[in-house]
């Protein structure tokens, strides 16, 4: 019992034994916190802060709204588009399937007439537009050279063999452009007042005579603006957008097909003179700015009116 009884007893009995107990415990813990802090104190710093080069503050005080993005420089030359870039972005709409009278690309038959009238005809027809084709397939934007590079990759996969254009030297195309604009100094004020009848003109597009002050105002008809506005929605329409709207195309609604114009008839006027004058691409097709056409604003507006007034 005796035996037992001693193993069970703590090893700390007397007051002196628990004071070192004590100590010993401190030490420990103030040795470790020392070592701990010459540990961290010896290792170099690795942060942000540690960086003083130029690249560094350069990276560290870089705006955040530049991560991700490549800012462009809007007097760099522009990049022209390959071949088949274009044919993908533009002219696919209708040569991919040979709709609205486009030749197929890959269709030898269909375009064995046209390849015969020679490349300088092609690309003429492809920037200036023909019939149904619009001005550079209905995108402004396109340089004459990316227009004709995509129709060499057409007429080059439908059986000619057409070779690649050249963008022309910036020199010869700087010359080109002063010799264009320079104009003998008798006829600047010819040129200054030409443009004094088209003005008058629009000023007054409506109205079929000019009115004096001095006459009755009530005269005048009021129905002869939309008349006049219905007149010119007419023109666009049957020079440029019947190429698709005709027939219902390229996920274009058909002219007077009260179903297909329902849904964007909803949608208010405001919106469909904006797809209609800046383009717009939906699921099923794709409408280029005003409808390949360089016509003004108002006659596309017009033109929208004369479509959904026929599918009312």
């Amino acid at each position: 019992m005796s035996d037992a009884h001693n193993q069970q007893q703590s090893l700390i009995q007397t007051p002196k034994q628990l004071i070192a107990a004590v100590a010993g415990f401190f030490l420990v813990i103030v040795i470790g916190i020392i070592l701990l802090v010459i540990f961290v104190t010896n290792k170099p710093l690795q942060g942000a802060g540690a960086q003083t080069s130029e690249e560094a503050v350069a990276v560290r005080v870089r705006p955040v709204a530049e991560e991700g993005f490549v800012l462009k420089d809007i007097n760099a030359p522009k990049v022209l588009q390959a071949g088949n870039a274009v044919f993908t972005a533009v002219c696919a709409a209708c040569h991919g399937a040979g709709i609205a009278g486009a030749p197929k690309v890959g269709d030898n038959g269909a375009w064995g007439a046209r390849l015969a009238q020679g490349y300088d005809t092609l690309v003429q027809h492809a920037v200036q537009g023909i019939r149904a084709m619009p001005a550079k397939g209905g995108n402004p934007d396109l340089d004459d050279v990316e227009v004709a590079r995509a129709v060499v990759y057409m007429a080059n996969q439908s059986g000619a063999k057409f070779k690649e254009p050249e963008v022309p030297a910036a020199g010869a195309a700087a010359a080109g452009t002063t010799e264009a604009g320079a104009a003998p100094a008798g006829a600047a004020p010819a040129q200054a007042a030409a443009p004094s009848a088209p003005a008058l003109a629009a000023a007054t597009p409506t109205s079929p005579t000019v009115t004096p002050p001095a006459t009755n105002v009530a005269a005048t008809t009021p129905a002869a603006v939309p008349a006049a506005g219905a007149a010119t929605g007419k023109a666009l329409y049957s020079s440029a957008c019947i190429a698709c709207h005709g027939a219902g195309i390229a996920g274009a609604p058909k002219f007077g097909d009260k179903g297909a114009w329902a849904a964007r008839i909803a949608q208010g006027s405001n919106v469909l003179y904006e797809h209609a004058i800046k383009g717009f691409q939906g699921k099923n097709g794709v409408m280029p700015p005003k409808g390949g056409s360089s016509a003004p604003d108002g006659d596309v507006r017009a033109a929208v009116d004369y479509m959904v007034a026929a599918a009312k």
